[in-house]
């Protein structure tokens, strides 16, 4: 067998499909943005469909589309010509990838879609095509150099999956898709633990240590022991929150020896407590204790800080293993 410098494969492998994406991002046009115009207004699904390595690619950009709030899916284009086209209705945006944009199996697909009106977005590589010709938006890849003797689908897939890459970050974009949006569909996993929010977390309704700020030191101290936060929150008859209260509050008002049991709790407090939105991620809610130096977090609903919905304490953050 013929020696070979693997490593030399792989650099010049690499350095053909870095100029695939340099071709690529020169090749951007306003097609592009039309395609993402009618992604956010489509009022159905978004069907993805290619031939064999491009049919790859398509069920990667479905997967990626649907993830960011566009359900998607990908159709094998051979399976298409014996029942699949039945998959897609006239509300649907189809969008079809091929390097050449003959392929045999396209042709029924093509036909389909432009019979029944339904929006056709090609993603192709050759202008003098029949997938370019018949697409109501045409997105014309360069046409680039392959590795292994030129002949094996590698810089063009790249720029076929990037293209599919960056239609999803766009049409995610215009529809304002947020952290908190994407959170909703990766329940799971370490990026579940890292999109976690306060609310995932935070301790609600009888388990939020409230006191009124009107009660006494002595029974601050009674229920400081039973909720066991090392915490109070001290709100008006209002239930408006005015402060909080902590247990190392406690230890410095008998250093001092200025603590009376009967006094009012309000004048013991701190005033203007540090407080979250229960939408922040967690990781927030950690950064915040880490630099004010605070185990606990009053948590609010926006707009609305001077209401209190919740605590979140630095163990819960610790046992979530956000980080």
């Amino acid at each position: 067998m013929k020696k070979q410098n693997y490593k030399k494969i792989a650099r010049d492998v690499i350095e053909l499909e870095i100029n695939a994406l340099k071709k690529l991002k020169k090749s951007i046009s306003n097609s592009f943005s039309d395609a993402v115009n009618a992604i956010v207004k489509c009022q159905s699904k978004v069907i993805i469909c290619g031939v064999g390595k491009s049919g790859l690619i398509g069920s990667k950009i479905a997967a990626t589309m649907s993830s960011v709030g566009t359900p998607s899916f990908s159709l094998s284009a051979s399976d298409c010509s014996h029942g699949d086209l039945g998959s897609i209705s006239k509300k649907d945006i189809l969008i079809l990838i091929s390097y050449s944009g003959n392929t045999e199996e396209l042709k029924n697909i093509i036909k389909f879609a432009n019979r029944n009106k339904i929006t056709l977005i090609g993603i192709v590589s050759k202008k003098n095509s029949l997938l370019y010709k018949s697409s109501d938006i045409k997105i014309l890849l360069p046409e680039v150099k392959e590795s292994g003797l030129g002949i094996v689908p590698t810089s063009s897939t790249v720029t076929q999956l990037a293209i599919g890459d960056a239609l999803s970050i766009a049409v995610m974009g215009a529809k304002n898709f947020g952290k908190l949006d994407f959170k909703k569909f990766h329940p799971a996993g370490n990026l579940g633990k890292k999109l976690r929010t306060v609310q995932d977390l935070m301790h609600t309704k009888e388990k939020i240590p409230f006191i009124d700020e009107n009660d006494n030191l002595e029974n601050a101290i009674k229920i400081i022991r039973i909720k066991k936060f090392g915490v109070l929150i001290v709100k008006n008859k209002k239930g408006i929150t005015k402060g909080i209260f902590t247990d190392g509050d406690i230890k410095r008002q008998f250093k001092t020896k200025t603590a009376i049991k009967n006094n009012k709790i309000k004048y013991f407090m701190t005033k203007n407590p540090v407080s979250i939105d229960k939408d922040q991620l967690a990781e927030k809610a950690l950064s915040v204790m880490n630099s004010k130096k605070i185990t606990s977090l009053i948590v609010y609903k926006s707009p609305n800080k001077k209401k209190t919905v919740g605590l979140i304490h630095i163990h819960d953050l610790l046992e979530s293993k956000i980080t």
